[in-house]
């Protein structure tokens, strides 16, 4: 069963997700701060991270950073601010999902959930070149979730990686925002479309060679992304 690690400075609300959490079989590790968290996450092994946003110390966002450092561990953000600007720092950081307080513990398991169903795929067998999508030199292996960029691995997160097999999928294919979120990450984020923008920044950083005059994952002006086929211009 997977090992999560929920990390927030109220106790009682630590307390409640971790009881819960065991009830659901899984194998719960707490703390209290966000370097504790960062420590914790060098030296552990975790499925999914939850992490709160602010802590005293060392906050949620910072930690974040800085376990996306070393590791691709979904994480989850919790905050009780709710704010737009909130939730879009959280997925500039590296964030996977964020989770408004107060919230119903159902919500939290179904998101842990979702996110765990993706990133478990890597523990499979190797897969067969059925499984691989390319375009150019981007190579990604949807059995395995491993991406490269000219024979080098790129680190993705789970949802990068999920952006990034759906635009492969279908490429010249242009998506709006709303799209993208809906297939992407299952739910509504009402007004918060600049989610995507924060993901495709991201993922340009990481897969273009230039990501100012990005040549992989472009723009439709007015309408959407998309990632550009093999011997398409434009």
């Amino acid at each position: 069963m997977a090992r999560i690690l929920v990390v927030d400075d109220e106790k009682v609300m630590v307390k409640g997700i971790r009881f819960n959490l065991e009830n659901e079989g899984y194998q719960v590790d707490v703390g209290y701060d966000g370097q504790q968290a960062v420590d914790m996450a060098r030296t552990t092994e975790y499925d999914l991270i939850i992490l709160d946003l602010m802590m005293p110390g060392l906050d949620g966002l910072s930690a974040c950073m800085e376990i996306r450092s070393f590791s691709t561990v979904p994480i989850i953000m919790l905050t009780a601010r709710g704010e737009d600007t909130d939730k879009l720092l959280g997925f500039e950081y590296g964030a996977d999902d964020y989770i408004t307080k107060p919230f119903n513990i159902l919500e939290v398991k179904a998101r842990i959930k979702a996110l765990l169903r993706r990133s478990a795929a890597p523990r499979r067998g190797p897969a067969g070149e059925g499984d691989r999508l390319r375009v150019g030199t981007l190579v990604l292996d949807s059995a395995a979730r491993t991406t490269w960029r000219s024979g080098e691995p790129v680190e993705l997160t789970a949802k990068e990686f999920d952006l990034l097999e759906l635009l492969m999928k279908n490429p010249d294919r242009v998506y709006s925002r709303e799209q993208l979120l809906n297939l992407v990450w299952g739910y509504e984020y009402t007004g918060e479309y600049r989610t995507v923008d924060v993901h495709i920044r991201r993922l340009r950083e990481k897969v273009e060679a230039d990501p100012a005059k990005p040549s992989i994952l472009c723009t439709k002006w007015g309408v959407g992304y998309y990632l550009k086929g093999e011997g398409k211009d434009g």
